[in-house]
């Protein structure tokens, strides 16, 4: 059975098709949980290019174009390394918008990083920010927060206007 579309991805992709931008995705921890709730949205596909899911550290500088060198100075998870995985992504695919995910779903820590510790990114037209979440609760509640959370960041860093009903 089919819940639906996500309803903040919903609101993403209505709010990317009235401005007529473009989105893509760089997911490590997520691997691909994004993409899945913004194309779980009829219509998505107006506004969604595509993505990568670059869950080895060696994919973040081949796939998302994250440099070498600052994956080894700070860590696939770091505010860093997921900026350059949506800028990197933004870039490669030539869209308006990039999102970017990375971090700790669990159960162990890595990079000295506890089960809860995420980065999303967001990147676009004079927009390029980073957050980091503490998140608790199981790997599929960790992973299900950070899509939230990065929808979340990309819907507050969209520009304003008037949001059509569209689905």
């Amino acid at each position: 059975m089919n819940p639906g579309p996500d309803p903040l991805a919903a609101r993403v992709v209505a709010r990317l098709r009235d401005l007529g931008d473009t989105l893509s995705t760089s997911e490590s921890l997520t691997g691909g949980l994004v993409a899945a709730a913004i194309t779980s949205v009829p219509g998505a596909s107006e506004a969604f290019l595509g993505g990568v899911v670059a869950y080895a550290t060696p994919l973040k500088a081949r796939l998302s174009g994250v440099p070498a060198p600052l994956l080894e100075e700070h860590g696939a998870i770091s505010e860093q390394a997921v900026a350059e995985m949506a800028a990197g992504i933004g870039s490669v695919t030539g869209t308006d918008w990039a999102v970017a995910t990375s971090g700790v779903a669990g159960p162990a820590e890595q990079e000295g990083h506890p089960p809860g510790t995420v980065w999303v990114a967001v990147w676009g037209p004079g927009v390029a920010t980073a957050a980091l979440h503490r998140f608790e609760g199981d790997r599929a509640s960790v992973r299900s927060q950070a899509v939230e959370a990065a929808l979340s960041l990309l819907l507050v860093n969209l520009p304003p206007g008037e949001t059509s009903a569209r689905p």
